[in-house]
């Protein structure tokens, strides 16, 4: 007689306690997670190859043997499992344990990785060192902190990704880009780069799925110098780069909006859909917090704007020898590049926009200000009265490390899974603004059909009241929105699809719920 668990509730049941082999898995887990702390405290272990490859294996099996035991016997299907009444999932004592534990693990590897034993002129010890044989097998290099830092990424992707195909099997959608962000982590993000080192040591650690400005650090003089000089290889990668910019990424994000890159490619986005799954209906859909969430992400996005310009401006001079590019040149440019989009958006899209083009215009008056500064206030090496330098490693230090690593990373059991995508990632800004500005994507609702159960708005990670757009009827186009699918993938009664694709010749639903007089069959003939 089968066993599975038959129950269409739902909400599911609150857990009672782990099951004999749930509790197994977990020690499994912690014992692969034990030997990188006994390496931690400088244990010496004899052949760090077979004891790096136990601790990730056990790790692995141990995230798919849980995952095994808590979906194998239950139907395909919608699940809530009682997030609520978990402590680890529902800001209780775990949660708090949990995000500390994390935010100390990126204090120490972003600011004092000889902790983790990082030594730069000698050989490796602690953690780093357990590492050191899959890194020279890779690279031909010793291991650092971010090599350390990228397998227990990659491996975490992995793990959970296979948790959350598992736990949303009954969704196709959810399958395939969830293998997306595996492939995408695992290929792009940590072996090539790793190849690519080994192929040409002049060549700058890339990871290709990276595009400004996630990677700010791209165009600074030593990259520059360092793809100039690795040849035609080094120059057809700063090309991939500054295509990616302005053909590749808006292309995509016309024909499938943001999702593209946020919920298909990018290792953020990867992380926090995998491993950051469990925490998702943390996110905070209220008001102000979308309010919080428009003036910081769009003021990164200012701020990211201005200190590439001032990076790149830095080196740059009117002597041709060096870059053909000068620095007038380079402002021009920029400013009349900002001054085409704003003048387009304000001409064409004011409407659409609203209040945010308020928000836009202010932006774009600090951005030519700042740029007018740059031009008479900067001199070699300087913007305004601060060294270059400074400010790349003031911007590395707020937006690369303290946003997106220890906040965005660290605080999951606390504000959800996305909180960096939602108010610090300045590429997630970007290709909301493209979104909302020319995309074909969007997410169509059935007002008729639904129940304000309100699983679509507790699940979505990036604070949308969904249930508030699919009560009337209305398409949802707003920018944060990553396209994750989730929304739809909870939805009991198939109100929410996401599409790709004009808008003309569609039936209003609202329009029709309603009960609006309307001519069904103009629509239709419209098509």
């Amino acid at each position: 007689m089968s066993i599975a668990d038959k129950s269409m509730a739902l909400t599911g049941e609150p857990p009672a306690a782990l099951s004999r082999f749930q509790k197994l898995a977990v020690l499994l887990g912690l014992s692969g997670l034990f030997i990188v702390l006994l390496a931690g405290f400088n244990v010496d272990f004899p052949n760090k190859g077979i004891w790096l490859s136990i601790s990730l294996t056990a790790i692995f099996i141990g995230v798919f043997w849980f995952t095994k035991e808590a979906y194998a016997l239950k139907l395909k299907g919608i699940k809530n499992d009682g997030v609520w009444f978990k402590s680890i999932s529902s800001k209780g004592l775990w949660a708090w344990i949990t995000g500390i534990t994390l935010t100390g693990f990126y204090i120490v590897l972003y600011f004092f990785p000889e902790f983790l034993g990082l030594v730069k002129n000698g050989t490796n010890t602690g953690i780093i060192a357990l590492f050191d044989p899959l890194s020279k097998l890779l690279s031909g290099n010793p291991a650092s902190q971010w090599f350390v830092y990228g397998s227990l990424y990659t491996v975490a992707i992995l793990a959970f990704g296979i948790k959350f195909i598992w736990k949303y099997r009954h969704n196709r959608y959810e399958i395939i880009r969830t293998i997306s962000v595996m492939f995408f982590q695992t290929a792009f993000a940590f072996i090539i780069p790793e190849i690519m080192a080994r192929l040409n040591g002049n060549l700058p650690y890339y990871d290709l799925k990276n595009i400004w400005p996630l990677n700010y650090y791209n165009f600074e003089r030593y990259r520059i110098n360092a793809f100039i000089d690795s040849g035609d290889i080094g120059m057809a990668m700063l090309l991939f780069g500054v295509l990616s910019v302005f053909v590749i990424s808006p292309i995509l994000t016309y024909k499938y909006g943001k999702r593209w890159y946020c919920s298909w490619v990018c290792g953020c986005g990867g992380l926090a859909e995998t491993a950051g799954d469990s925490f998702r209906q943390l996110s905070d859909k209220s008001l102000s917090a979308w309010k919080v969430e428009r003036w910081v992400v769009h003021s990164v996005v200012v701020f990211v704007t201005l200190m590439t310009t001032a990076v790149i401006y830095s080196y740059l001079s009117n002597d041709t020898s060096k870059y053909w590019l000068t620095k007038n040149y380079f402002l021009i440019g920029v400013a009349l590049l900002l001054t085409l989009i704003f003048v387009l958006v304000m001409v064409f899209k004011r409407e659409q926009f609203q209040k945010d083009a308020r928000y836009g215009a202010i932006g774009y008056f600090a951005i030519i200000m700042a740029l007018i500064g740059f031009h008479y206030l900067s001199g070699d090496g300087n913007v305004f009265l601060f060294k270059s330098e400074t400010l790349r490693k003031s911007y590395g230090f707020l937006i690369g490390s303290i946003f997106s690593g220890v906040i965005g990373t660290g605080f999951y059991p606390i504000f959800g899974n996305r909180v960096w995508c939602r108010f610090g990632c300045p590429m997630a800004a970007i290709l909301g603004f493209q979104q909302r500005l020319f995309s074909r994507f969007r997410i169509t609702t059935n007002g008729g059909q639904c129940i304000s159960c309100g699983n679509c708005s507790t699940y979505c990670e990036m604070g949308i009241d969904v249930r508030a757009y699919a009560q009337k009827g209305e398409n949802i186009v707003r920018s944060s929105c990553v396209g994750c699918g989730i929304c739809s993938a909870v939805c009991p009664r198939g109100v929410l699809k996401l599409e790709n694709g004009p808008l003309k010749g569609r039936i209003d639903g609202n329009e029709v719920l309603l009960g609006n007089d309307v001519d069904l069959m103009t629509l239709v003939n419209q098509k």
